[in-house]
């Protein structure tokens, strides 16, 4: 589908992050109850339109503790799955990061990895947030590969922690540290700087 009303409120190279946009709900449920889609995400309850609208509707009230985002194609122009920060602690400077891809043939093309990449720039440059978590299911390979291409380091592992598909599996905790993306920062510029000096001679 076109582009239906999707602002851009974080500019990648491949993708936009996009505000939850009412015009797409169909689209958000049919992610939701994908069994590809949530078999990571322990989606586990059949969701309807009128669930998600009600979540829309709240997300304006009340201090935020969840901020949530479309991820939008910017070639093909449409949403193609969804990100956000949950269990936000303003007081301790923390946050947890999930994301889905709801469209299955955006999954292994480097989505993911790019969508983690803007809500870490986002989290620690505009909400100057201390520290980001994960949780990723030991089975979902790819999830934790995505993080750890992006400076996330496992932190600790919560044994059998979830049944999914018909055994108990472990539950990966990973997290991020403003200082740490500081420093991936700094060394990517220098990085930079010399190839331009390089190039220049």
């Amino acid at each position: 589908m076109k582009n239906k009303g999707s602002v851009t409120f974080i500019e990648g190279n491949v993708i936009n992050l996009c505000p939850l946009n009412l015009n797409h709900v169909n689209i958000y449920i049919k992610w939701m109850n994908d069994y590809r889609v949530r078999l990571y995400a322990r989606n586990v309850l059949p969701r309807t339109v009128e669930e998600w609208k009600k979540f829309f509707e709240n997300q304006g009230t009340g201090q935020k503790n969840a901020i949530d985002f479309e991820i939008f194609h910017k070639k093909d122009e449409k949403p193609i799955g969804e990100i956000g920060l949950f269990d936000i602690s303003w007081l301790y400077s923390r946050a947890i990061v999930g994301l889905s891809i709801g469209e299955i043939e955006y999954w292994n093309k480097g989505v993911c990895t790019e969508a983690i990449k803007l809500i870490s720039d986002y989290t620690f440059q505009e909400l100057n947030l201390n520290k980001l978590y994960s949780h990723v299911f030991e089975p979902n390979i790819n999830s934790y590969k995505c993080l750890e291409k992006n400076g996330f380091v496992r932190e600790a592992i919560l044994k059998q922690d979830c049944y999914i598909d018909g055994k108990f599996v472990n539950t990966y905790i990973y997290s991020f540290f403003k200082e740490d993306w500081m420093k991936m920062k700094e060394d990517k510029n220098r990085i930079v700087k010399l190839d331009e000096n390089f190039n220049n001679r």
